[in-house]
């Protein structure tokens, strides 16, 4: 092993293309002003060879004898030319020669018949949409980079393929017990009845018993959801195996805690405390940010509701008469509010803390406000779960890392909740 290979673990150690090679093909290239990249240039000129190359090979096994070689007469099939087109690549436009034989039996596994795109340029776009690119920036950036003309539909028809994808997702098989759900939504513009109306898309996001965060699914409502749109989600998810949650998380949803009495009896529906945290800030201005939600702190953080409650009137006389919008948007909460201070800090901490929500969020934002408005429901959710599955898929992603301190609250879970962390059978 050579010790650049060394190095690199994971170069060979033995090149495909060898210095002399190279060396020679760079000479030429400096010696003639050759280009290396674009349509002209050397790199499209070898890809598009090799690939020829490559379908002369697989005519080859396909026939049973080399072009030429005698063996092939009065065999009944022989090779008839062949035709021209240009292939899309991640590489740029790529034009090759694709043989054809006289029976057209010839099926060409490398670039298959009546396709012109590889599956690694529709990869590229896929994961371009799925980075919060509109269709237009898609195109543009192809252009600039491949010098490759695409149109918006072929943009949308790529990303359409991943259709049939997001319908399994949205039935997987789910875990029995999760001991937080989370229920939230973003709001969304899309053409409905030929209007275009503001819509929130609903997503729940739970915690597993591992302390991993886990999309379960994602609901286009109508944004006037009652208890008979909450109890059709709640049973699909039990439908999808879940079985039991221990604690669930939504901002005021009518009719959420009768659906969720239906399905789950014993869980415990709290008012998400980052919701009411988040709602809090829209009311302060950004100078007092910072004071203000300090000054809240006692209130969440307390030992008791009534520790609790004795915090609230004490940010009341110090901020009631600056906000008070504040004071009564806690207030008239508060019965949804308490529950959660009967738990273990451990619990409470991983429920007042707004990352998984807001990372999520963001993502999830950063792919909608690049587009005006979606033409149909399926764009929507096509666009949410490839920006999901990006999510999940970075770095191990933000849905996919573990939960702070998610031990300890494990075993606060088993002790509040006792015999319930093992699903019933």
């Amino acid at each position: 092993m050579t010790a650049e290979s060394e190095m690199n673990p994971g170069m060979s150690s033995r090149p495909v293309i060898d210095d002399e090679t190279l060396d020679r093909l760079m000479d030429q290239v400096d010696e003639e002003g050759l280009e290396l990249l674009g349509p002209e240039g050397v790199l499209t000129e070898l890809t598009s060879r090799i690939m020829n190359r490559a379908l002369e090979t697989e005519m080859t096994h396909h026939l049973g004898y080399e072009k030429g070689d005698p063996a092939g007469w009065g065999s009944g099939n022989n090779r008839n030319g062949g035709y021209e087109k240009n292939v899309l690549t991640d590489a740029g436009s790529i034009p090759v020669r694709v043989p054809r034989d006289r029976d057209s039996s010839f099926e060409p596994a490398l670039i298959p018949k009546h396709k012109r795109r590889l599956s690694g340029f529709n990869d590229l776009v896929i994961g371009l949409v799925a980075r919060g690119m509109s269709t237009r920036d898609v195109q543009a950036h192809i252009a600039d980079v491949y010098q490759v003309d695409i149109s918006a539909e072929l943009v949308s028809k790529i990303t359409d393929a991943i259709l049939p994808e997001l319908t399994e997702w949205q039935i997987r098989p789910l875990d029995p017990v999760y001991p937080i759900l989370y229920l939230d939504a973003i709001v969304v513009k899309v053409r409905t009845d030929r209007r275009v109306r503001n819509r929130p898309v609903y997503i729940a996001l739970a915690v597993d018993l591992d302390g991993r965060k886990q999309v379960l699914g994602l609901w286009l409502g109508s944004g006037d959801e009652g208890s008979k749109f909450w109890l059709a989600v709640l049973t699909e998810l039990q439908n999808r195996g879940v079985s039991d949650v221990l604690i669930a998380c939504c901002d005021g949803l009518s009719g959420f805690p009768d659906a969720i009495e239906a399905v789950w009896a014993e869980t415990v529906v709290q008012t998400c405390v980052v919701h009411l945290i988040r709602n809090t800030i829209r009311y302060i201005s950004w100078k007092d940010r910072k004071k203000v939600t300090a000054a809240l702190k006692p209130v969440y953080q307390a030992a008791t509701a009534d520790a609790a409650a004795g915090a609230l009137d004490e940010f009341e006389v110090e901020w009631g008469n600056q906000y008070p919008a504040v004071v009564q948007l806690w207030r008239r909460n508060w019965d949804r509010f308490i529950p959660f201070l009967e738990f273990d800090p451990a619990i409470r901490k991983i429920i007042y803390t707004t990352n998984a929500i807001e990372s999520l969020n963001y993502q999830l934002r950063k792919v909608t406000k690049t587009r005006g408005h979606f033409p149909t429901d399926d764009a929507v959710l096509k666009i949410l779960y490839l920006a999901i599955k990006n999510i999940g898929t970075q770095r191990g992603g933000a849905l996919g890392s573990g939960t702070l301190g998610w031990k300890r609250a494990l075993n606060a879970f088993a002790i509040a909740f006792p015999g319930r962390l093992e699903p019933t059978t």
